[in-house]
């Protein structure tokens, strides 16, 4: 199976139910799955208010701020501050979950896993980065820029700012990193 390319500018924009915000869906799985039966689901926001979080019964969540001076997450009552652009934070979906900008609008990256289907390791490469990539067995690698270049075997795969490209199971593939990338790996479950 080969890589999947995945461009910002093909995405479409849908409006939160709160008026808050917009997603992108970067990916998801399986294909054509909406936000009720997704086993994993990966998407950027512009979060342009603060407010209540969607809830997502049985589903695990790791937001990471990209742009922006960052928000306050109350989970269950707690609060927590994400000031720091790409620093993943993770919480369980079906919390009482409320957002409060800390100055001004920003974009958030989201992975979100279904409990008991998939599961999701977020990790942030930073700088100038090199190095070898392998997909685990029963894995799904996402590699998506967040900020500068990315790129697949040498400059063969060029990612500017929030392309994606998914790799499949057992690839290998080198990864050199400009900026800010996030490698999510996805495994299935069950």
């Amino acid at each position: 199976m080969a890589i999947e390319v995945l461009r910002a500018n093909g995405r479409a924009a849908t409006r939160w139910l709160n008026g808050g915000g917009v997603t992108r869906e970067v990916a998801g799985a399986p294909a054509g799955s909406g936000l009720t039966d997704f086993a994993w689901r990966v998407s950027l926001a512009d979060v342009a208010q603060g407010g209540p979080f969607s809830r997502f019964e049985g589903v695990d969540r790791v937001i990471t701020v990209v742009q922006g001076a960052g928000m306050a997450l109350t989970v269950d009552g707690t609060e927590n501050r994400l000031a720091e652009a790409f620093r993943p934070f993770a919480f369980p979906g079906e919390a009482e979950t409320g957002c409060r900008l800390l100055d001004g609008p920003v974009v958030d990256f989201n992975v979100m896993t279904r409990r008991g289907r998939a599961a999701a390791e977020v990790d942030i490469e930073a700088g100038d980065v090199r190095r070898a990539l392998r997909v685990p067995e029963g894995a799904e690698l996402l590699l998506v820029c967040l900020a500068g270049s990315a790129a697949l075997g040498g400059a063969d795969l060029r990612l500017e700012r929030f392309d994606a490209a998914l790799l499949p199971e057992g690839g290998e593939e080198q990864l050199r990193v400009d900026g800010v990338a996030a490698l999510v790996t996805l495994r299935r479950l069950g």
